[in-house]
Order: structure tokens, then C-alpha cells, then sequence
């Protein structure tokens, strides 16, 4: 991406703040980003990790209980068809408990508790057992098929498996010995690998959580690369710097966003640098036009005041006809000064000449020489105690285009009201224009400065050139001022207008004193 070069210096300074904030504001948003994509990550670590593990220790659990429980009836049918033949017919109560010893004597380990019932007598491998696993249905499944049956008791934190099967003989024609033989076998080692597998799956879940953010940090870094780059390149067309243009990259979604922005940001530096092309050429055309126009219009303002002189001398309709030449002639003379005027505050070619004056003797002046001071109410301080530095011309047009624009506009008395107040910690004189007319309608106020602006659009022609307050908003503004048009509570129109004044005044300004 090619450097943007270095804004105008009062853009930078205003947009300072913004700026900060901006890149505060997206500082937040890209750490929100990163910190989504690391939850995410996380989370999709997390999930996989448990499902993985949930999954994994169902079927190792399955395993684990399923092998121990084939190794279990293998070992106990074997036991039991070995002993079966010599267990008499039928049996007591001392043949049921050395068989239900002999066959609990199979896991060398003494784990094994063994129950053999015949009818109703019943005898354990361990005197004074009540085999309490043995549940209703076990032995009711038992005894109602030749089959071997099990089932895995919980009793409080212990699990064992029972498993009972009839005991059948060799014997033609008898193969039910009506005994049956049920085992418990406690579970305590396949629990022990179950916990064991359970902690394996915790302990893997760390590492693929770490590894998880690590993978997330990353991708977020590659992934916010280009954001910020897209973010600054923003900023750079935001402050006008047309040029900015990203490096396309890959051909992703990004690529494809960078690819999109240049797209965008050529077509609008395309239409903006045509468009600057069409205002430099009207601007060109109005003072070129303004300025062929002052030669022939110097003639014709000679001729007409020649002729205004002696109109007296020549016959109605001929006296009429010249007074209106010389009245539209003046109209006209006016409109090309006021061109050259905006034409030159559009080329940055007004200059302003400051000067100390005393503003009220200076707006005294401008209601004097044209014969205004007999028709505006003033509440000016005393002369000599409120002074500016201004460009005593340019004061002079901002104070008599508002009192001319009252007094055409609006209706007596019109007032003019100069003092001093503190504003946003500086001093500044304040200059109002007030009348008593029907005021301003609302929707015409946010375009009162604009050039030729029309409140009536019936109205075609005006007294004055139409660009009377706009080079008044432009005068005021290369004074570092600004100007305010609004509408009083109890009627009329009103123009404030603020203009700095120097740090150390040179004297006590007053409200002002009505004259």
C-alpha cells in the first residue's frame, strides 16, 4: 500500500481528535475480534476434546466391562462343568455349600462369592452371606431358562457382577439338575481402569485447550492483518487522500475485499478529481466572465449617469427608459463586483488586511455613508473601549449586507448591537442585527448563505445579487469568526455574528450604550 502523503494542516488539527478516537473505537473492536475468534477456537477445542473423550471412554468402558464380563461366565461355565457330574442327586445343604466353595475357589485371587440353590435350600462360599446383589428378577430369569443371565448391581459406591446359570448334566434323558448357581464378583478393577481412563481424558483436554488458543492467536493475527490494513487505508480515504490503495494478497475473501476497495477507491478518485475539474472550470468561467464584463460596464456606467443627468431634459417615456438603463446597469455593475468577490474567496485569493480599529466608531462609519444612521436603533459600547483587529473593508461590507439585508427583508426598527462576551474561554465581539419582521421560515434558515438561494421560487428577480450573505459568511470566516441566523421569540429576524478579539483587550468593553 503506497504511503499517503501529509494532510492540510487545519484538517489534521480538527480531525485530531476523531482521529483518536477512531482509532481507539477500532482498537477495541479488533481486540473484541481476536478475543471472539480465541473463544471460538477454544470452544471447538473444548467440544471436540469432550465429545472425543465422551465417545472414546464409552466405548472403552463398554470394552473394558464387556471383556471382563466374557472372561467372568467363560471362567464360571467351566468351573461349573467340571464339578457339575459330582454334585450328587439330589443334593443337601453340605454338598451345596462345598460346591458353591469348590466353585468359588476358580479366581485365585478370593474375589468370588458364590450362592447354589436347590429348591428351597441354599448354601454361600462365604458362611453368614446374604447375597444381597441377588435381585427377584435375576433369579426369576434364572430359573425360568437354560441360559446363562447377568446383571451389574450398584450399592452405593460399588458396582459387582451378578451372574447366575442353571446347572445342567451330561445325563441321557436329564439335563436340568434343578440346581442353580449364581456368582458376585465385585468390579473394583475395572472401576479402577475406568477412573484411570477418565483422568487420561482430563489430562489430554489441557493440551488441546492450550493448543487450541495457540492455533486461535494465530489465525486471528493472520485474519486481522488485513483488517487493519483495510482499517488505516479507510482512514486515509476519510481524510482525502484518494491515492491509498491496499496489496492484494492470496485469493481469499480478503484478497477479494482489498481487490474490491482499490476497485472503489480508483472510481472514486476518478469522479472526485472530475468533479474538482468542473468546479475549477466554473470557477474559471465566473471570474473570466466577471472580469471581461468590468470594461464594458465601466462604459456604460459612464454613459448612463451622462444620460442620467440629463433625463430631466428628455421626454416622459425616453426619461423612463433611461432610468431604468441606469438603475439595471448598477444592478448588474453590482452582481460582477460580487462575482469577482466569491470568485477570489474560491481561488484562496482574498486577502485580509488587519488592523486595530475602534468597532464602534468603524460601524458608525458604515451607517453613515449610507445614510442609515437615522434609520437603525444602536446599543454600541463608547468609542474607545472595545477595539479588534479586523480588515476594516471587510467589516464594513458584513455590517452593511445584514443592515441592507434587514431593512429590504425585514421591517423597522432595525437594530445593530455590538459588545463583547467570553466564548469557549476567548474573547469575542458580538455583532447583532435584529428587525421586526415576519422573521425567517424554518425551512429557508439552513440555506439563508448559500449563494443565490431563493426562500420564493416564484420571485426570479431580487434587489440584490443573491450573493450578499454568503460573501458576508465568507468575510466573517476569514476572520476566524462565525455567524448565526436565527429568529427572535417575539419576532424578526437575527444575524450574530462572532469575531475574535485580541488576548489582551485594550479596553473594558461595555454592554453598550443605546444611541
Amino acid at each position: 500500500m503506497r504511503r499517503p502523503g501529509t494532510g492540510a494542516a487545519d484538517s489534521a488539527g480538527h480531525g485530531a481528535p476523531a482521529a483518536a478516537r477512531g482509532r481507539r473505537f477500532a482498537a477495541v473492536r479488533l481486540r473484541g475480534l481476536r478475543t471472539r475468534l480465541v473463544v471460538a477456537f477454544a470452544l471447538v477445542a473444548v467440544l471436540t476434546a469432550a465429545s472425543t473423550g465422551a465417545l472414546t471412554f464409552r466405548e472403552a468402558r463398554t470394552g473394558v466391562l464387556q471383556q471382563s464380563q466374557d472372561t467372568v461366565i467363560k471362567l464360571l461355565r467351566t468351573q461349573v462343568g467340571r464339578l457339575a457330574p459330582d454334585l450328587g442327586l439330589p443334593p443337601d445343604e453340605a454338598r451345596l455349600r462345598r460346591f458353591a466353595s469348590d466353585v468359588a475357589r476358580a479366581e485365585p485371587s478370593g474375589s468370588w462369592r458364590v450362592l447354589a440353590s436347590y429348591g428351597g435350600l441354599g448354601a454361600t462360599s462365604v458362611p453368614g452371606d446374604h447375597f444381597e446383589e441377588l435381585t427377584p428378577a435375576l433369579r426369576e430369569a434364572v430359573g425360568s431358562r437354560l441360559a446363562t443371565v447377568f446383571q451389574r448391581v450398584n450399592r452405593g459406591d460399588r458396582t459387582s457382577l451378578v451372574v447366575g446359570m442353571p446347572v445342567t448334566l451330561a445325563v441321557p434323558g436329564l439335563s436340568a439338575s434343578g440346581v442353580q448357581i449364581f456368582l458376585a464378583v465385585p468390579q473394583t478393577t475395572e472401576r479402577a481402569y475406568i477412573d484411570a481412563l477418565v483422568t487420561a481424558v482430563e489430562r489430554a483436554a489441557l493440551p488441546a485447550l492450550a493448543l487450541a488458543v495457540v492455533l486461535a492467536l494465530l489465525a486471528a493475527r493472520g485474519v486481522l492483518r488485513p483488517v487493519r490494513a483495510l482499517r488505516s487505508a479507510t482512514r486515509s480515504i476519510a481524510e482525502g487522500r484518494l491515492d491509498t490503495r491496499l496489496t492484494v494478497e492470496g485469493s481469499d475473501e480478503l484478497a477479494d475485499l482489498s481487490h474490491t476497495f482499490n476497485e472503489t477507491a480508483s472510481a472514486l478518485e476518478a469522479s472526485v478529481s472530475e468533479l474538482r475539474d468542473m468546479e475549477a472550470r466554473a470557477r474559471r468561467f465566473a471570474a473570466d466572465v466577471s472580469h471581461e464584463l468590468r470594461t464594458p460596464l465601466a462604459a456604460m456606467s459612464a454613459v448612463t449617469d451622462v444620460l442620467d443627468e440629463e433625463a430631466a431634459h428628455l421626454n416622459p417615456d425616453t426619461a423612463t427608459a433611461v432610468r431604468l438603463i441606469s438603475e439595471e446597469t448598477v444592478k448588474l455593475a453590482r452582481l460582477v463586483d460580487d462575482l469577482m468577490e466569491i470568485s477570489r474567496f474560491d481561488a484562496g485569493a482574498a486577502v485580509v488586511h488587519l488592523d486595530e480599529i475602534d468597532l464602534t466608531e468603524s460601524l458608525e462609519r458604515t451607517l453613515a455613508a449610507r445614510a442609515w444612521t437615522d434609520l437603525i436603533d444602536r446599543e454600541l459600547p463608547r468609542p474607545g473601549t472595545l477595539r479588534g483587529n479586523v480588515d476594516p473593508r471587510r467589516l464594513d461590507v458584513i455590517v452593511a449586507n445584514l443592515v441592507g439585508n434587514a431593512l429590504r427583508h425585514g421591517a423597522r426598527p432595525v437594530r445593530l448591537r455590538l459588545y463583547a462576551e467570553a466564548d469557549g474561554g476567548r474573547r469575542v465581539a458580538v455583532i447583532e442585527v435584529l428587525d421586526s419582521g415576519p422573521g425567517i421560515p424554518d425551512s429557508v434558515l439552513p440555506h439563508v448563505f448559500e449563494r443565490f438561494y431563493k426562500s420564493d421560487a416564484a420571485r426570479t428577480r431580487t434587489e440584490g445579487s443573491g450573493l450578499g450573505l454568503a460573501i458576508t459568511a465568507e468575510n466573517i470566516r476569514v476572520h476566524g469568526g462565525t455567524v448565526h441566523a436565527g429568529n427572535r421569540p417575539g419576532g424578526g429576524a437575527v444575524f450574530t455574528v462572532r469575531i475574535p478579539l485580541p488576548d489582551e483587550p485594550a479596553g473594558e468593553p461595555a454592554r453598550g450604550d443605546a444611541s
